[in-house]
């Protein structure tokens, strides 16, 4: 039998959207062994799919559930906590979890960040012109949006790198790293020692509230809206961990694209100024290659798509990046162009409930970024080949080594 798609071939993993429009156009509802699951490949069947309540995102209780017992028990911390997370749920708690969420990111909390993001851009440039050759991701794509949510949160900045190495081995068991055979235990010892860490913030915030979100969380702990300690805990480590994943993959796979495609990249920096063009450039960058290579749902009850029939128990990819150079939405959709009329279609940050909830941020992390980079650095080149993860949830950078002068 053809193998339509290996998510574990090389050459697929730096770039799967031959192997997607392949799939798209010939199995668009794919059953792949190796993954176990559905791939769904269409823009109207992924974007109706998102929507379904047949398909469940409480992916994480039956996935503990069927683990051997031995093996469950070595886990039981980390199976406890992600099956607190919004994104692990469905309503009514999901509904309820995200509603609390979802006042760390208003529009007023998201636009009063704009200067400090600026600030922190700036101090970063002036680190990746200390060196000829530089780690784009490790310099500049990773320590921006972690700062920048660490503020939000109330870390002191002290501790991002130590929240970074924890959010990476979570990182391996979450976004579905196929090469990091430690990557359960890895796990689980990184959540025992974050729920430590925000408990102690927690504390911290009940005694002497900031202007901060893990006080927000801590009051409204207090009012009753979250039902225990590790409900508002889940939420802290939920939000920093999304907080600046989707983001570094947004600005590495942005400047990426932008250096492999340099009239488009001089286009962008001779339009720095001008704020619509600036949005509608970040907006491209993630429907042409965005953060988000699949989202994983579990069918709740049967679901019968394209003549095919999903079982309860089956899993769904819903692979939003093939769903993003779709020519039924989009025109001639293999083309990066920032100034592309139709890109913000895209469904990079998914759709309906579970719409990403820092999606205004990492917008304007994006909005902010890119024009103070182009404008303060020439001759930005490639140093080596791009390091990508391995993930079959997200499209993203290991390492982006690069080159470039101060302008």
């Amino acid at each position: 039998m053809t193998v339509l798609f290996d998510a574990r071939n090389a050459a697929v993993i730096a770039d799967p959207y031959p192997a997607l429009a392949r799939l798209r156009e010939t199995d668009p509802v794919h059953w792949d062994a190796r993954l176990g699951g559905w791939l769904l490949t269409r823009y109207d069947d992924i974007r109706r799919s998102l929507r379904d309540p047949r398909l469940s995102s409480d992916r994480m209780r039956p996935f503990f559930a069927h683990l051997p017992e031995k093996t469950r028990d070595g886990m039981a911390d980390l199976g406890a906590h992600m099956a607190l997370w919004a994104v692990f749920n469905d309503p009514p708690d999901h509904t309820r979890l995200r509603g609390l969420m979802n006042r760390a990111f208003t529009t007023s909390a998201v636009a009063a960040l704009r200067p400090k993001v600026a600030t922190i851009v700036e101090g970063l440039v002036d680190t990746l012109l200390q060196e000829p050759e530089t780690d784009f991701i490790a310099r500049f794509a990773y320590p921006l949006p972690a700062t920048v949510i660490a503020l939000l949160i109330g870390v002191p900045l002290e501790d991002v790198e130590l929240l970074k190495q924890w959010s990476d081995d979570l990182g391996s068991f979450v976004l579905a790293s196929r090469l990091s055979a430690d990557k359960y235990s890895r796990a689980n010892a990184a959540i025992r020692e974050m729920n430590a860490y925000f408990g102690d913030l927690a504390e911290a915030r009940r005694r002497n509230p900031t202007d901060d979100v893990a006080s927000a969380m801590v009051a409204a702990q207090q009012r009753g809206d979250f039902l225990n300690r590790d409900e508002l805990v889940a939420a802290c480590v939920l939000l920093l961990f999304a907080g600046h994943e989707t983001t570094t993959h947004l600005l590495g796979n942005g400047m990426l694209a932008l250096l492999r495609h340099p009239a488009q990249m001089q286009a962008l920096r001779a339009g720095r100024g001008n704020e619509g063009q600036v949005s509608a450039a970040v907006e491209e960058m993630l429907r042409w290659d965005g953060p988000s290579l699949a989202q994983v749902r579990v069918v709740a009850a049967e679901y019968e798509l394209g003549g095919k029939v999903m079982q309860p128990g089956d899993r769904v990819f819903q692979m939003l990046a093939a769903a993003n150079r779709d020519p039924e939405t989009f025109a001639d959709p293999d083309r990066f162009d920032i100034a592309r009329a139709d890109s913000n279609r895209h469904l990079t940050f998914g759709f309906g409930i579970h719409f990403c909830l820092g999606a205004p941020l990492a917008r304007l992390e994006g909005q902010v970024a890119f024009p103070i980079l182009l404008e303060r650095l020439r001759d930005i080149a490639l140093a080596a080949p791009p390091d990508w993860s391995d993930s079959i949830v997200v499209r993203g950078l290991n390492g982006l080594q690069i080159r470039c002068t101060a302008a």
